[in-house]
């Protein structure tokens, strides 16, 4: 366990909590690591959940199939990402998505009443975790809201911009690299794939921004917070 330790030390769950700490709050909440392999699902849409999973290693992707059997990509999470905390926090803790490992993956799983429920020793970290799990609940509904409003956007360019100018904010920086292929990104997007490379095409003609496989860079950012208005 301690070779994840910096991984740990990442994740938003953790926040706060020094290192030291972690040998004994990890007994605490009977963490356990688990090993997946490529493709290889982690739960099913409608399966029950009781642990939150925190990435390791390796790559996750959350995704919803509808009746016809489309996939559509809700996130894809690396290495101190947490899953699963808004689907314990559920009455019946069933979830409406299906994870699963892109690639070799580990994963902590830690049962969600070890973290809502202080030990009987009233660890002052283990206070430190219940207010993080709120914060991280917090975040999530943004992120939600933010995923909601994106797909309502009826714009091919629109769409494109919104998650461009967030990505760009999240890694600080006109540079950045996203975590999708265009294929993945079509899927999270909910486009089709040659629509939306069409569009990226466009852009970069139109010298909004720059772009080589997953790798983008804004050059106009208040042309592309144009593209919302």
């Amino acid at each position: 366990m301690e070779q994840y330790y910096p991984i740990i030390k990442r994740c938003a769950l953790f926040r706060g909590i020094e290192e030291s700490n972690y040998k004994h709050l990890l007994g605490c909440l009977e963490a356990q690591i688990k090993h997946f392999d490529e493709d290889e699902y982690i739960f099913f849409a409608g399966d029950k959940i009781n642990r939150v999973g925190v990435v390791l290693s390796g790559t996750v992707e959350i995704h919803k199939e509808n009746l016809a059997g489309n996939k559509h990509i809700i996130a894809i999470l690396d290495s101190s990402h947490l899953f699963a905390e808004g689907i314990v926090c559920t009455a019946n803790r069933l979830s409406p998505v299906t994870v699963q490992a892109k690639e070799a993956t580990d994963i902590m799983l830690i049962p969600y009443e070890k973290i809502i429920r202080s030990c009987g020793k009233s660890c002052s970290y283990h206070f430190g975790l219940i207010q993080n799990m709120m914060v991280v609940l917090g975040e999530k509904n943004i992120n939600l809201n933010w995923k909601l409003e994106l797909l309502t956007l009826k714009g091919m360019r629109e769409k494109l911009a919104s998650y461009l100018i967030k990505a760009s904010y999240e890694n600080r920086s006109n540079t950045f690299q996203i975590p999708l292929n265009r294929s993945e990104l079509s899927d999270f997007l909910n486009v089709s794939r040659t629509s939306m490379c069409r569009e990226l095409t466009r852009m970069k003609d139109d010298g909004l921004i720059d772009l080589y496989g997953r790798s983008f860079k804004i050059l106009d950012r208040e042309g592309l917070a144009g593209c919302l208005e």
